[in-house]
């Protein structure tokens, strides 16, 4: 499914139904598009899945649909506060994932939905954002005009948004790219573009509640949806350090510390990611990767330690519970911004 989880299929979904099946944690990265990178982060896998956990768990008490079923514990399906150890494995119900054709970079979206009838997982990620930190791909995107901000360029710093912005970006093209609201209801298919906005707001408003009883600032983040019987459900895992980016005193706690330490360290190696996207982009080829002239280092292991006391301290915080064998946050926090 993912470079950073596998897929675990027990019963597969039908154009009648929903299958079932799990989500098995890694404790891979991945930034910049490039898949699976040389190093592994300890406890980041776990400490995705209780946080996802936690999130649906909430999500589905207010009501809000999703494809959450609990952790996996000893083989047994429980609900994360049942599980013993920090789990690794997520259940959930499947849906169907029709292959979406292309040539060059033209996909074919129509044949997608004719494969997918009413039951599959919106090819869209839906992005939701409350502040515009330092990285975001926003600053490239458009002025602070745009959203009602008092600055004629974005600030060095992380800039507060009036109002959350919801946004729309392909989720299965080789290189996402945004989308306007007409052509992101064309490719959500059947499901609604104006429903999947509010659904998306719902989780945002969870997620930022519950990141500041934490003592965390959540700045953005993004959902999936998977659309059956006429309903959008939230699915893949929603609320974690990697589909989220959440700050505590103006230090990044996310995925996008590791993003901007290899900008820092490895511009070389960003810089081949960046041309050879563009290169793809003006050849009209999908695989950027095999246009890319450089590789990733494995990182320092003073790094990956403050990675991974990152990962468990955050989630430790947000749970409300020692989940994990982890310095305090502030500590935490403290190692990352040494970095």
């Amino acid at each position: 499914m993912t470079s950073v989880k596998r897929f675990r299929v027990e019963e597969p979904a039908t154009a009648d139904g929903l299958g079932r099946g799990a989500f098995v944690f890694t404790d891979d990265y991945s930034v910049f598009d490039w898949g699976t990178m040389p190093d592994a982060v300890p406890n980041k896998g776990a400490s995705l899945c209780a946080m996802g956990a936690a999130n649906f768990e909430r999500l589905e008490a207010a009501g809000v649909p999703t494809h959450y079923r609990g952790v996996v514990d000893g083989g047994a399906v429980v609900p994360l506060p049942a599980a013993g150890s920090p789990p690794r494995e997520m259940a959930i119900e499947l849906t169907r994932v029709p292959d979406l054709p292309h040539e060059g970079r033209e996909y074919d979206y129509d044949a997608f939905h004719e494969a997918a009838g009413e039951n599959y997982l919106i090819p869209l990620e839906i992005v939701f954002r409350n502040t515009v930190p330092v990285g975001s791909s926003l600053r490239r995107r458009a002025d602070p005009e745009t959203f009602g901000l008092d600055h004629e360029t974005w600030p060095d710093d992380p800039v507060d948004l009036p109002e959350p912005v919801v946004e729309f970006s392909t989720k299965f093209e080789e290189s996402d790219r945004y989308l306007d609201r007409d052509e992101a209801d064309r490719i959500a298919g059947r499901a609604d573009v104006d429903e999947l906005a509010a659904v998306a707001r719902e989780v945002d408003d969870l997620v930022t509640e519950t990141a500041a009883e934490a003592g965390l600032k959540h700045e953005d983040g993004k959902i999936e949806c998977l659309y059956v019987d006429g309903e959008v459900r939230v699915a893949d895992v929603v609320g974690t350090f990697d589909e989220n980016r959440f700050s505590r005193e103006g230090q990044q706690l996310s995925k996008e510390v590791v993003r901007q330490y290899h900008r820092r360290t490895q511009p070389e190696w960003v810089e081949a990611v960046e041309a050879a996207k563009a290169a793809a982009e003006e050849r009209d080829v999908a695989d950027w990767r095999r246009l890319c002239e450089a590789e990733p280092e494995p990182l320092p292991a003073p790094v990956v330690d403050a990675l991974r006391d990152m990962y468990s301290a955050g989630a430790n915080a947000y749970l409300g519970r020692e989940l994990f064998d982890a310095p305090a946050l502030d500590e935490a926090v403290e190692a990352i911004r040494d970095l």
